[in-house]
C-alpha cells in the first residue's frame, strides 16, 4: 500500500447553511397585523360592493316590472312566470321567488314615491332615486323595512342607523318593534340652552322617551333600590336600551361635598359625547325638586371628577311618569344640562323584596322551558 493510499481521503464539507432571514419578531408581527387589517378591509369593501350591486339590481327589476305593467298591462300570471323562468335560468341564485319578485316591485314603488315626500338632502338620492343608506344594507333588512315601517322618513332613518351602527337584522327588528324612531330625542331637556350646538344635538339624540325596560318585572310599588338592582342584574340589556356609547362607571358612586356624603344612583361615561352621564332613578312621577338635586350632582361631578378635556357632564332623570309642562318649567332656568325621561317595565303582582326585579322576561321563560324540554328528551333517550 502506497503512502498516498494510506492517507485518509478528506471528508466532504457539509453544505453551508443558509442564513436565517433577518426579521425581528416585532417587525414580523407588525407586518402581519398590517396585512390582516388590509385583507379584512378589502373583504369588507368587496362585500359592501356586492351587496350594493344586488340591491341596485333588485331596484332595477322592480322598476322594469312597473314600467312593463304600465306599457303592456302585465298581470300577476306574467310576473309569476317571470319568477319561474329566472329560477330556471339561475338555479344557484336565490332571491327570484314570486314573493321576492313582487317585493322588488314594492321596493321600487316605495322609494320612488317616498322620494317625492322627502326634501332632497334628507332623501340622500343616489342615481335614480335610490337612497344611499338603503343601497348599503342587505336585502333582508330592506324587506323588513318595507313590511314593518310605513312612514318613509322613519324607514330611511332606520336604514341610516343600521349602516352607522352595523345593526344585524334581528337588532334592527328589535328597535323597530320598540319604536326607537318615535322615542329617540323625545325627552324633555335644556340641552339647547346649556350645551354647545354640536354637543346639544348629539346629547338630545342620545335621550329616549320612554325608556323600555321590559326585561324587568317589577311590582307597582317597587322602590328606586329595586329598580336599580334590576337594571344592573340585566346590565347588558340596560346598556343596549341606553344606546351606543354608554360605558358603565359605577352604582351608588360616593361624592364628598362639604364633609357630607352624597351618592349617585348610576354613573356612566359617554364615549361619543366625551362626558360623564349621571342617572337618577325615581320610582315616582317627576317632581320639580328632582331637577335641583340633579343640578347639584352635576356641579359636584364637574368639580371633582371631570377631566379638563371632558365636555360638561349631563344628567338624566328617569321617572315612572312625567308631566311635560312641569318638566319644562323645572328645566327652563337650570344651569346644568339635564334631561327628563319616563320608563316602562313589566308589572307583576306584589312580591317579596328579594325577588323584585329579578324575574325573567316572558321570552326568557320561553327559552328556559325549551331548554327544560330538551333536557327531558335527552334524558328519555338515555
Amino acid at each position: 500500500m502506497t503512502e498516498a493510499m494510506a492517507k485518509k481521503k478528506p471528508e466532504p464539507k457539509p453544505p453551508a447553511k443558509r442564513p436565517k432571514a433577518n426579521l425581528a419578531p416585532g417587525d414580523y408581527q407588525a407586518f402581519l397585523g398590517e396585512l390582516k387589517e388590509r385583507i379584512s378591509t378589502a373583504q369588507l369593501r368587496a362585500a359592501v360592493a356586492v351587496n350594493r350591486e344586488l340591491i341596485a339590481l333588485y331596484w332595477q327589476i322592480g322598476r322594469d316590472i312597473v314600467e312593463r305593467q304600465k306599457l303592456h298591462g302585465w298581470g300577476k300570471s306574467v310576473v309569476e312566470q317571470l319568477a319561474r323562468d329566472l329560477q330556471t335560468a339561475f338555479p344557484g341564485m336565490t332571491g327570484f321567488s314570486p314573493r321576492n319578485i313582487w317585493r322588488m316591485r314594492a321596493f321600487y314603488l316605495a322609494y320612488t314615491a317616498d322620494a317625492r315626500k322627502l326634501p332632497r338632502p334628507v332623501a340622500e338620492m343616489d342615481g335614480e332615486n335610490l337612497p344611499r343608506p338603503v343601497a348599503e344594507i342587505p336585502w333582508g333588512h330592506n324587506a323588513d323595512l318595507l313590511d314593518k315601517v310605513k312612514d318613509p322618513a322613519a324607514r330611511l332613518w332606520y336604514a341610516r342607523k343600521a349602516v352607522e351602527n352595523g345593526w344585524s337584522r334581528n337588532v334592527m327588528l328589535h328597535w323597530i318593534e320598540s319604536d326607537l324612531y318615535g322615542r329617540q330625542g323625545k325627552a324633555q331637556s335644556n340641552f339647547e340652552r346649556t350645551l354647545p350646538a354640536l354637543q346639544s344635538d348629539l346629547a338630545r339624540e342620545t335621550l329616549k322617551d320612554p325608556y323600555t325596560f321590559e326585561f324587568l318585572a317589577l311590582a307597582e310599588e317597587a322602590a328606586e333600590k329595586e329598580l336599580e338592582t334590576g337594571l344592573l342584574a340585566h346590565i347588558q340589556k340596560f346598556l343596549v336600551e341606553l344606546g351606543a356609547g354608554f360605558a358603565f362607571v359605577g352604582r351608588q358612586v360616593r361624592l364628598d361635598v362639604g364633609g357630607e356624603d352624597f351618592y349617585l344612583d348610576l354613573l356612566f361615561y359617554h364615549l361619543k359625547l366625551r362626558c360623564f352621564v349621571v342617572i337618577d332613578l325615581k320610582a315616582t312621577a317627576f317632581r320639580p325638586e328632582y331637577a335641583g338635586k340633579m343640578n347639584f350632582y352635576l356641579s359636584a361631578v364637574d368639580d371633582r371628577m371631570r377631566h379638563p378635556d371632558d365636555q360638561p357632564s349631563i344628567g338624566i332623570i328617569l321617572c315612572k311618569a312625567k308631566n311635560k309642562v312641569v318638566a319644562e318649567y323645572a328645566l327652563r332656568d337650570l344651569a346644568k344640562p339635564v334631561g327628563v325621561s319616563s320608563y316602562v317595565t313589566k308589572l307583576v303582582e306584589s312580591l317579596p323584596p328579594a325577588f323584585r326585579g329579578a324575574l325573567p322576561s316572558p321570552e326568557e321563560w320561553a327559552e328556559g322551558l325549551k331548554d327544560a324540554e330538551k333536557a327531558a328528551e335527552e334524558g328519555d333517550d338515555r
